[in-house]
C-alpha cells in the first residue's frame, strides 16, 4: 500500500448501482459489472476503493449502490463501516444518490469536501488520480464545484463533453480551468470538431465539492430532490429511518447530476487528466484493456484458435475453439454465450431488451 497522507476532511462517495447491461452475459442483475474482475485480482469495485484507501480512513468512504446488492458490497469491502453503505430502495440516477451521501456527510462534517468516484471504471494511472484528487480537493475547498475531464484519445460518441474555458491556475502540477458548458453526447461531425480546438474533454462523471456546496445547489436547481432529501435526513436518527426512506424514496426526480445541477452551476471548473481512464462500458472496451498474444487475441480460459486475429474469447468453464475468425466478441457463462463482430459490442444491450422482451428473467 502507498503510505500517504490523509486528507482532512475528505469523503469519497463510490456510486455503485449501475447495471451494466452491455456487458451481459457476464453482468446480470444479480451481479452486475462492478463486482466483476478485469485482468485483475480484484473486482471493480474493490479496485475502487483501493484507489482512494491511502488517502482517508475507512469511515471516510461511503458507497451508494441498490439496496439488494449491500451484501455483496460489504463482502468485498468489509473495512467500509457497515453504516457508511447505503443501499437504494430502487435506482433513481444519480442525482439523488449523491444528494442522499452529501446529507450524512454533513451530518458528521459540515466541513466536508466530497467525491463522487465511480464503481466500474478502470483507472490505470492510479498515483495520477491521487494526485488529482489531492488537487481537486484544494480547488474545491475555496468554494468551486470540480470535475475531472478525461483528455480525449478519439472522436468517441458514446461520451459527454466538456468544454473549458481561462486557466483558473495551477494545483499540484495540475492545470485547473474555468468550465464553459457541458455537451451531451455529439455525433462524429461535432465530435471530430471538439477535438480539433483542444479545449474539450470527455465527461468522467467524477466531481469534488463542498457538501454544504452540492447541497445549496440541489435546492436551487432541484427543490423537489432537496426537500425529500430533508424529509429522510430528518428520519434519520429516528426509528422511523426505514420507513421514511422507502416511502420517499421512490417520489423523487430520477435524474442524473449532470442534467439536474451541473449544467446550471456558474462557477464549476475542470481539470483535464490522463489518468489511464476506461469505463469499461462495452466488450469492445474489455477487448482494449485486456492482454493481448501475437495475433492481438485477448483470451481468458480455455480456447484453441486457429487463424484467429483481433478477437476477444472469455471462456468460464467449456472449451472454446474458433477457425479462421476475425474481430470477433465470444463470451461463454453457464448458461448463455455470446456471440458478436467487436464493431457490434455496444449492440448487447439489445439483446438483454429482446431477453426482457420475451420475459426470460432467468437470463437477465
Amino acid at each position: 500500500m502507498t503510505h500517504e497522507t490523509h486528507i482532512p476532511h475528505f469523503y469519497p462517495v463510490i456510486l455503485a448501482g449501475g447495471s451494466g447491461t452491455r456487458l451481459w452475459p457476464r453482468s446480470r442483475r444479480k451481479k452486475p459489472k462492478q463486482f466483476l474482475r478485469f485482468n485483475s485480482e480484484r473486482t471493480l469495485l474493490q479496485e475502487s476503493y483501493a484507489r482512494v484507501e491511502p488517502l482517508v480512513p475507512p469511515d471516510h468512504v461511503y458507497v451508494v449502490t441498490n439496496a439488494q446488492f449491500l451484501d455483496q458490497v460489504h463482502e468485498q469491502l468489509p473495512r467500509i463501516p457497515l453504516s457508511n453503505l447505503l443501499g437504494e430502495p430502487e435506482g433513481r440516477n444519480t442525482a439523488p444518490a449523491i444528494g442522499w451521501a452529501a446529507t450524512l456527510i454533513r451530518r458528521h462534517d459540515p466541513e466536508g469536501i466530497m467525491a463522487v468516484l465511480t464503481a466500474d471504471h478502470i483507472i490505470n494511472k492510479v498515483e495520477t488520480f491521487r494526485r488529482v484528487l489531492r488537487a481537486a480537493v484544494e480547488v474545491a475547498r475555496e468554494g468551486r464545484i470540480v470535475t475531472l475531464g478525461i483528455d480525449p484519445t478519439e472522436p468517441a460518441t458514446g461520451y459527454g463533453y466538456i468544454e473549458r474555458g481561462r486557466l483558473l491556475g495551477t494545483w499540484h502540477g495540475f492545470s485547473v480551468y474555468e468550465l464553459l458548458r457541458f455537451t451531451e453526447k455529439p455525433d462524429r461531425a461535432t465530435a471530430e470538431a471538439f477535438l480539433r480546438t483542444g479545449r474539450f474533454s470527455w465527461n468522467s462523471g467524477m466531481f469534488i465539492w463542498q457538501v454544504e456546496r452540492i447541497l445549496r445547489e440541489i435546492r436551487q436547481h432541484m427543490p423537489d430532490l432537496y426537500e425529500g432529501l430533508m424529509r429522510i435526513d430528518a428520519a434519520w436518527d429516528t426509528p422511523q429511518r426505514e420507513e421514511v426512506l422507502r416511502t420517499v424514496w421512490p417520489t423523487l426526480p430520477n435524474t442524473s447530476i449532470d442534467f439536474g445541477v451541473m449544467e446550471h452551476v456558474r462557477d464549476a471548473a475542470v481539470i483535464p487528466v490522463d489518468i489511464g481512464w476506461n469505463d469499461v462500458g462495452s466488450w469492445e472496451a474489455v477487448y482494449k484493456e485486456l492482454p493481448k498474444d501475437g495475433q492481438g487475441n485477448a483470451v481468458e480460459g480455455q480456447a484453441v484458435l486457429i487463424d484467429v486475429q483481433n478477437s476477444l474469447v472469455l471462456s468460464d468453464g467449456r472449451l472454446i475453439a474458433l477457425v479462421g475468425l476475425t474481430d470477433v466478441v465470444v463470451v461463454e457463462t453457464e448458461d448463455a454465450v455470446l456471440i458478436c463482430p467487436r464493431d457490434r459490442a455496444q449492440d448487447v444491450r439489445r439483446v438483454v431488451q429482446a431477453l426482457q422482451d420475451r420475459g426470460w428473467e432467468a437470463y437477465l
